[in-house]
C-alpha cells in the first residue's frame, strides 16, 4: 500500500513518513510541485496511491500577507489539483489544517460544527483549502494547532526549539500573553493522523472534519513558562499583548480545539499539553546522554 505524504520535509509530514515506515511516498517540492495541475495528475495517476495526505502548506503567516497569491497557490489550489486526482483514482484525501480559521473570541473550545471566521492571508487560505478538500466525499479535513516536533528533527523550526535557544542568549523575553491555544507535538498528532485514516491497519474513522491537539489550553506565555520551568531554566519572562508583538498578520486570540469527536472513535489519547511538553523534553535530554 502506497500513501503519498506531501510537504514531507516539514514536521509533521516528515513525522508521519516516519510513522509509516516503507508505506510513505515522501513528496516535497523538489519531487513535486503542487501548484502545477499537469505535474501533480501525471504522478497521481501514475502511481495511484491508496491515500494522499497533504501536509504540504504556505505557513509563514506574515510573509503571506505579503504573498497572497503565492499562498493561495500552495494552500488552496494545489489542494484542488489534488482534488482533481483523488477523484479519477478514487483515492481519500487527508488535507492538514489550521485552528487559524478561527478568529472570534470564544468562551470554550471550538468544536467540527462552529463556522470558521478565519483573518488574514493565511488563515483565509486554508480555509479555502478546507471547502475545496470538502468537495470530494471521500476525505479527512484534520485541524491541529502549535505544532512542535521531535527533538531529533534538526530541520523544525519552532516555539519549544526556538525558547530553548533564546534563554542561552537573552536575559529576558516578552512573549504575548493573550493568545489562547494548544500547542500540540509533532508525534502525538501523526499518530491520531494514521488512526484517523486507519492508514496502518485499523478501520478508517468516517469521512469529514475533525480537531486533532494536544489536551488542554494555554498561552504563548505559560507554555514558555512551564518549558523553562520543566528544563531547569532561570529566565526573566515578560508578558505582552498581541497589539504589542505588533506582527503584520492577525493572530487568533482564542483558538483552543474541542477534540471531543476523535476521543469518540477510540484512538490513541492525545497527552494533555504539559505531559506533551514533558515527553519532548525528555526524549531531548535522552539524545544528549
Amino acid at each position: 500500500m502506497k500513501i503519498v505524504v506531501t510537504g514531507a520535509k516539514g514536521q509533521l509530514g516528515g513525522e508521519l513518513c516516519r510513522q509509516l515506515d516503507d508505506k510513505a511516498v515522501p513528496l516535497d517540492i523538489e519531487e513535486l510541485d503542487l501548484t502545477d495541475r499537469d505535474a501533480v495528475l501525471r504522478f497521481m495517476l501514475s502511481l495511484r496511491p491508496a491515500a494522499i495526505v497533504n501536509c504540504a502548506a504556505y505557513t509563514q503567516v506574515d510573509q503571506a500577507e505579503r504573498e497572497p497569491d503565492r499562498a493561495r497557490a500552495v494552500n488552496a489550489a494545489a489542494v484542488e489539483h489534488l482534488v482533481e486526482a483523488c477523484r479519477r483514482l478514487d483515492c481519500p484525501l487527508m488535507q492538514i489544517s489550521t485552528d487559524y480559521v478561527f478568529s472570534t473570541p470564544n468562551s470554550r473550545p471550538y468544536s467540527e460544527k462552529d463556522p470558521p471566521s478565519p483573518r488574514g492571508i493565511y488563515a483565509q487560505t486554508k480555509w479555502e483549502g478546507e471547502r475545496a478538500a470538502a468537495a470530494w466525499p471521500k476525505h479527512w479535513i484534520v485541524r491541529t494547532c502549535g505544532l512542535y516536533a521531535r527533538p531529533g528533527d534538526a530541520r523544525a523550526k519552532h516555539f519549544v526549539k526556538t525558547m530553548l535557544r533564546l534563554a542561552s542568549e537573552k536575559p529576558e523575553l516578552r512573549i504575548v500573553a493573550d493568545q489562547h491555544c494548544t500547542p500540540s507535538y509533532v508525534p502525538h498528532v501523526a499518530r491520531g493522523l494514521l488512526f484517523l485514516g486507519g492508514l496502518t491497519g485499523g478501520t478508517p474513522a468516517p469521512w469529514g472534519l475533525y480537531h486533532l491537539t494536544n489536551r488542554g489550553a494555554t498561552t504563548w506565555y505559560e507554555f514558555a513558562a512551564e518549558i523553562f520551568r520543566r528544563a531547569g531554566l532561570n529566565v526573566q519572562l515578560t508578558p505582552i499583548t498581541t497589539a504589542e508583538y505588533a506582527a503584520p498578520a492577525p493572530r487568533p486570540a482564542y483558538s483552543v480545539l474541542d477534540t471531543a469527536k476523535y476521543h469518540a472513535l477510540g484512538g490513541p489519547a492525545m497527552p494533555d499539553w504539559k505531559e506533551a511538553l514533558a515527553e519532548y523534553l525528555a526524549e531531548r535530554e535522552d539524545g544528549r546522554s
